[in-house]
């Protein structure tokens, strides 16, 4: 079983950075792939970013690419996305996903464990 808890959301301009984190329980952290997804309102859940166990692999969507980072610290069991240059349509509730597959964690479906997001808004 893990648990994961999502931190650093809040209202930030267009333009502006935010730093989500993600603690995860358990001893096994670096046995799973963490993802990050979001869900604007009206909208289904998206995935955003992912990263292996090890933090070696990672993949972010076209959408965010060259503006989101995916970082992992096994040490601390810690998963974070950093979000530059946000725009208003990033505007979501960010929720952060674990899957000891790495393929798996980036499918809505497939992913095992969820913790209960952090909300970001970006004003224009």
């Amino acid at each position: 079983q893990v648990q994961l808890v999502e931190s650093g959301g809040g209202l930030v301009q267009a333009g502006g950075s935010l730093r989500l984190s993600c603690a995860a329980s358990g001893r096994t952290f670096s046995t799973y792939a963490m993802g990050w997804f979001r869900q604007a309102p009206g909208r289904e859940r998206e995935f955003v970013a992912a990263i292996t166990g090890s933090g070696r692999g990672r993949y972010v969507a076209d959408s965010v690419k060259g503006r989101f980072t995916i970082a992992r610290d096994n040490d601390k069991n810690t998963v974070d996305l950093q979000m530059n240059s946000l725009k208003p349509e990033d505007t979501a509730v960010y929720y952060c996903a674990a899957n000891t597959d790495y393929r798996a964690v980036q499918q809505f479906a497939r992913v095992d464990y969820w913790g209960k997001g952090t909300l970001v808004t970006v004003s224009s």
